[in-house]
């Protein structure tokens, strides 16, 4: 009996340290990408941009994701879990470092290119990560463990804009209404010295992730081969006789699940700042909106921890989720002033559970193509490129609020998979028990 015990604890511990690593990971992921919330504000007043121009940073930043989540797959199947990590993190630094030319010349095209190429980077730690957590334990609690690397995600997504923002946007209104009244080399001068104020936290940021990709590279994080997976479980060996991942009905639908998904989850934490600068409220006071998105978020990690597997399975967490993104994306639309921004705020709870939800769900049973499919998994991030740049076009060409309705369509898709999507092709797997 002391022999089971101590078997018990040392797979504990096993599974504890990777799971810490893969957490400070996530805080990465949270803290780059929700920066991009203060960057679209920062740079449409920077480098003077309307709506669909100032979306491009969400677009460079996550149109990589479908670049590279493919070229990642492959590097994984080089080097590793580990190593692709690591990797994954220098080209996140080296994205960062591209910011200081970037705000020196006031170069737009080169801020994008630094998003591009952290966005690549992100995408091979997306591609590692996420599978990493799913498998590193039961497939029926898999959700509940991506809910705990969503609170280190959203942790960092709320303290990321807070802080960025404190920094490059902290006169923003004065900087406003100064530029209304000057011009030529006055004018020049003062968005210079505004597109200077990243440099010295990106030179930050970018110190900070080439220490963590040493830490990651010499870590003693163990390597996890899914053609094990395939050896423990007949449902997965039978599976196994097909040819390509593209044969997987459930993973392509997730994919697409995905794509809208991120799609919104961008729209609500990234347009917000906007959005209540568009209703009048001051840009010192909405830079702060996203962090209420990201709180939301966090309270449905919490939920999922709590409640996944025991009280709700993942697929009927999807469910609650798309319900609640359509009321709410409803509720801003039928609203207006604080309200409406609430209810933008309130999506950030609706999108909480998506993510770990669909995840098990698409990677179930995929056995020795659990790397692909988890690539192109990661390529679905490339709808927060495409929608949120279509939201763009259509503030300008209507407005801010009447845009929203965009989120619509994508969350009863959200609710489709969760019903029926989710089960194509693979009902003789007993995926319905999620």
């Amino acid at each position: 009996m002391k022999e089971l015990l101590h078997v018990a604890t040392q797979k504990k511990k096993g599974t504890l340290h990777p799971l810490l690593i893969i957490g400070a990971l996530f805080f990465i992921f949270g803290f780059i990408t929700w920066l991009s919330s203060v960057l679209i504000p920062y740079l449409q007043l920077a480098c003077e941009l309307n709506n669909f121009q100032s979306y491009l940073v969400a677009f460079a930043f996550y149109i990589s994701y479908f670049v590279m989540a493919v070229p990642s797959g492959w590097l994984l199947k080089i080097t590793g879990f580990k190593k692709g990590m690591s990797a994954g993190l220098v080209f996140v630094a080296a994205g960062s470092l591209v910011f200081v030319p970037a705000a020196s010349y006031r170069e737009y095209t080169l801020f994008l290119l630094g998003l591009f190429i952290q966005g690549a980077g992100l995408a091979v730690l997306q591609t590692a990560s996420n599978p990493y957590v799913t498998i590193l334990g039961p497939i029926d609690s898999a959700a509940r463990r991506i809910s705990v690397m969503g609170i280190c995600n959203g942790v960092a997504g709320i303290l990321a804009p807070a802080i960025l923002g404190a920094i490059i946007l902290s006169d923003a209104d004065g900087i406003k209404d100064q530029l209304q009244m000057l011009s030529g080399f006055e004018k020049t001068a003062l968005l210079d010295g505004l597109a200077g104020k990243v440099i010295l936290p990106y030179l930050v940021i970018t110190a900070t992730l080439v220490l963590l990709a040493v830490f990651v590279y010499r870590s003693e994080l163990p390597e996890i081969d899914e053609t094990e997976l395939e050896e423990g479980n007949p449902a997965e060996k039978a599976e196994t006789s097909k040819t390509s991942v593209f044969q997987f009905a459930h993973l392509l639908l997730g994919v697409l699940t995905l794509f809208v998904y991120t799609g919104v989850e961008v729209i609500a934490g990234n347009t917000i700042i906007s959005y209540g600068a568009f209703l009048g409220i001051p840009l010192s006071t909405a830079k702060f909106f996203t962090s209420f998105t990201l709180v939301g978020m966090l309270v449905g990690y919490l939920i999922g921890i709590i409640c996944i597997p025991r009280f709700m399975s993942q697929r009927t967490a999807l469910k609650v989720c798309a319900i609640s993104g359509v009321l709410f994306g409803l509720g801003a639309l039928a609203t207006d002033g604080v309200v409406s921004v609430v209810f933008i705020a309130l999506l950030g709870l609706a999108n909480s559970l998506v993510w770990p939800s669909v995840w098990p769900l698409a990677l179930e049973g995929l056995g020795k193509f659990t790397k692909m499919g988890s690539s192109l998994l990661v390529m679905a991030i490339s709808g927060a490129a495409v929608i949120p740049l279509l939201y763009g076009w259509l503030a300008d060409r209507f407005d801010a609020h009447q845009a929203y309705w965009l989120v619509i369509p994508c969350y009863l898709m959200i609710g489709w998979y969760a019903v029926y999507g989710y089960r194509i092709g693979v009902q003789a797997k007993g995926v319905a028990k999620q």
